[in-house]
């Protein structure tokens, strides 16, 4: 039996992979536009040489592909190259300021905004509670953050590409329609279209572990993996899917609901209808419901079972390795399904991993097929909502400048 590696990481970088350009639609040159700003953007500075090596272009396509870029400010050319053999290369870097993007983590109370550069730098920050959550009142509480965002950030109008939103649940990113959202008791919402409306503002709606995937890809840890998948756990399970470099979204934006594989069909019932459901064993109602009755008293919330477990408590501590073995039960199953090089372990669960990693490991090892384990490398990293929400930023930059070099090569075609 082969072993997976574990690991744990904190913070966050330099963006490092963005995705543009590959396996999108559009014309050949749009295409190579695409990964050309995208070698750039993550590798820079980088000489014409060197991109034209990373992106397997000509170095006469590369030339011709990058002189409208600079001339409408979205390359900058530094100064050359000194001490290097052959002829002096001029490095090329992305203006991270060429545009920027509100991002919004909205959960059930409580919202999280950012504005960001290209290079997915914070320019400002705020936090904000919230009450209603009608689609009405979520509309106003998502225009207040961005008013005052912006207030507090002296970003050129004509350099916003717009809002980015992550939230929990069903939704379809290409029509930023939330489908299904259980904490908002959602259905069927156009959230894009009225944000839209609303802000005057192009919109990408998207769920939150998505984003949050996007932020990862961008500038953090699976910025060197073409594929990797991204779990969270906390009031809720989630799971992205990035596969060749491309979040993976499904026919309807359904894709990684990894919280709702069954793990057992005689458990506790979860709130999609069937029973046993992962979310519904390691979630953090599902994790005070299990302590209450071992205990046989009310526990309302995660952090008294992990004082209790911390503090030696057996019954806290069966409820965590049960909970670790359920994960990594589903684990398993996900790396036999698709083996990947890289999970991503985070969410605000992530901080009682000292009490379910152990279970989580050995239930891994024994369930995972042949070499999958020792495959992959699993990584604990819990990361501020802050990331959550600059990766919303980052996913509504995404999509902008993909449409801005796509008119860029209406301009010089």
């Amino acid at each position: 039996m082969t072993k997976a590696r574990f690991d744990s990481q904190g913070g966050t970088g330099r963006p490092a992979a963005s995705g543009f350009g590959a396996g999108r639609p559009g014309t050949s040159r749009e295409h190579h536009l695409g990964a050309l700003f995208e070698a750039v953007l993550t590798r820079g500075p980088l000489s014409r040489r060197d991109a034209a090596r990373l992106t397997g272009l000509s170095a006469a396509s590369v030339t011709k592909l990058i002189r409208p870029m600079i001339s409408h400010g979205y390359l900058i050319e530094n100064e050359r190259e000194a001490g290097v053999p052959g002829r002096p290369q001029i490095p090329l870097q992305v203006d991270p300021g060429r545009h920027h993007a509100v991002g919004i983590k909205l959960m059930d109370s409580e919202i999280v905004g950012v504005v960001a550069d290209l290079h997915a730098e914070v320019q400002s920050a705020h936090r904000m509670k919230y009450g209603d959550t009608s689609p009405d009142g979520v509309v106003s509480a998502i225009a207040e953050m961005t008013s005052v965002l912006l207030e507090r950030s002296p970003v050129e109008r004509d350099r916003l590409l717009g809002i980015g939103v992550g939230l929990g649940g069903h939704v379809n990113g290409a029509t930023g329609v939330v489908i299904e959202s259980p904490f908002l008791n959602w259905h069927n919402v156009p959230l894009r279209q009225l944000l839209a409306d609303r802000l005057q503002l192009p919109a990408v709606i998207e769920n939150d572990v998505n984003t949050l995937a996007v932020a990862e890809q961008w500038f953090g840890a699976g910025s060197t993996f073409p594929t990797f998948a991204l779990i969270t756990i906390g009031a809720g399970v989630g799971c992205a899917l990035v596969m060749d470099g491309q979040l993976w979204r499904g026919v309807s934006g359904a894709a990684g609901e990894f919280g709702h594989i069954v793990v057992d069909p005689d458990g506790p019932p979860c709130h999609c209808g069937k029973r046993g459901c992962l979310e519904a064993v390691v979630g953090d109602q599902a994790i005070a419901a299990a302590m209450s009755a071992a205990a046989g008293r009310r526990i309302t919330r995660v952090a008294q079972v992990v004082s209790a477990a911390h503090a030696g408590d057996a019954d806290a501590r069966q409820v965590f390795t049960q909970a670790g073995l359920a994960l990594g039960r589903a684990m398993a199953a996900l790396l036999n399904l698709l083996n990947p090089p890289l999970i991503i372990l985070s969410g605000e669960g992530m901080t009682a991993s000292d009490l379910f990693m152990d279970a989580l490991r050995s239930e891994l090892d024994r369930d995972a097929f042949s070499t999958t384990a020792a495959d992959c490398t699993v990584l604990v990293r819990p990361l501020p909502d802050e990331t959550w929400a600059r990766g919303a930023a980052a996913t509504m930059l995404r999509h902008g400048v993909l449409q801005s070099l796509s008119r860029l090569t209406e301009d010089v075609a």
